[in-house]
């Protein structure tokens, strides 16, 4: 069997933090090209844009994009249409809406559309949702707070409609969140904090529950100084679940019963190369439709300008 032969598309920061050493460490998988305006690697084939890309590359596979969200659908329909497969960082796009033509175009095409939600894959995940799965959950609250000039320098497309604001790592919760519940939730409520020059929010409370009437609740903060915070606490009726550090550590009443390295995008590249070599597809907007929910519901307050 032959390596999937993928391309990077968006050459921006997560794609040289996660995306690059994580296909180097895939079996199955190899690097054979980067599209980006602004970023290459040497000794490997280079291209503007995607258009270039498919057109003037080298023989590919499939396609990883990287690129802000607001750009990404016109992006995965072009490949599709070009027989690759594609991977969808996360959010998969600026619209719920606006998935259904690209999954129905990879069905057609018998080609591969996955979207990513990284944070499913952190290792202590499927521990905590087989934990739960035996217990009668009583409430959840999430506490996930950074900063965004570490983690988004400079990166002004965040800011701007479709690029989600404090709702780029807020997604990463609630993926978490829609993945070891043991039932669908809706949101209620939401208040969001926008900067008076920008047109996403810099913070946001969440209010959720189930048809059962779990009560949950979400805090989602751009502006943490010092140190950042991305947890899920969960009371049960056997004990106080929390997971921490974005889903790597979980403990049961203080005590660690789950802490592994982060290994994320690996798991992400290795369930690509897997879906690929069958041309199915893996598209759950649950996060997703829960963020426009929020935006939809959101009761809207201005803030201080923030300068990027």
């Amino acid at each position: 069997m032959t390596d999937l032969r993928i391309a990077i598309v968006g050459f921006g920061k997560i794609a040289r933090d996660q995306h690059l050493s994580a296909i180097a460490a895939t079996p199955g998988a190899t690097l054979a090209a980067v599209a980006s305006r602004n970023a290459s690697l040497p000794d490997l084939p280079h291209f503007a844009t995607i258009e270039e890309l498919l057109e003037q590359g080298p023989p590919i596979d499939a396609v990883s994009l990287c690129t802000p969200p607001q750009v990404r659908r016109a992006q995965a329909a072009a490949a599709l249409a070009a027989g690759k497969h594609v991977m969808l960082e996360k959010p998969p796009g600026t619209s719920v809406a606006e998935l259904d033509p690209l999954i129905a175009m990879a069905a057609d095409a018998k080609r591969t559309l996955f979207a990513t939600w990284h944070s499913r894959h952190a290792p202590a995940v499927e521990p905590a949702r087989a934990w739960l799965a035996t217990r009668r959950i009583k409430s959840v609250h999430i506490n996930w707070k950074e900063d965004v000039r570490i983690w988004h320098p400079g990166q002004a497309w965040i800011w701007e409609p479709g690029g989600l604001g404090v709702f780029d790592p807020g997604v990463n919760a609630l993926s978490i969140l829609t993945r070891i519940l043991p039932r669908p939730v809706f949101v209620t409520a939401a208040e969001l904090a926008f900067p008076s020059n920008c047109q996403a929010p810099i913070a946001a409370n969440l209010t959720l529950t189930d048809l059962a009437g779990l009560p949950v609740t979400a805090e989602f903060d751009f502006r943490q100084i010092g140190p950042q915070s991305w947890d899920i606490l969960v009371e049960a009726d056997q004990g106080q679940m929390t997971l921490s550090r974005g889903g790597r550590i979980m403990a049961v009443d203080g005590k660690v019963v789950a802490d592994a390295p982060d290994e994320e995008y690996r798991e992400l590249y290795h369930r690509f190369v897997e879906l690929a070599a069958t041309g199915a597809s893996d598209v759950d907007l649950a996060p997703l439709r829960l963020v426009a929910d929020a935006f939809l519901l959101g009761r809207r307050t201005l803030v201080e300008p923030f300068v990027v």
